[in-house]
């Protein structure tokens, strides 16, 4: 018997974030639409991100903020705007 990836059959991470968009938008069932809604859906997978992240990096914010792309100045700036401990 083989051993196969467990990750080989999973879907990337966009059909998530537009299945929950889809989700999100029958949960309105015609009430006005939202307003903003670009900087909500960044504030809902932001986040996460920067929690999941700092997590894998054991807390090295210069590690974190070099695989997230941006510089260890603007993540400890994310990091108190959403109240991520440090």
């Amino acid at each position: 018997m083989t051993q196969t990836d467990p990750d080989a059959d999973a879907l990337p991470l966009s059909h998530y974030v537009s299945t929950s968009i889809d989700r999100y938008f029958e949960s309105l069932n015609g009430s006005a639409p939202p307003c903003d809604l670009y900087h909500m859906v960044l504030e809902q997978v932001e986040k996460p991100l920067l929690e999941r992240v700092l997590e894998y990096s054991r807390g090295n914010q210069s590690r974190a903020a070099e695989m997230l792309g941006i510089n260890r100045g603007t993540l400890r700036k994310k990091l108190r705007a959403y109240d991520i401990a440090q």
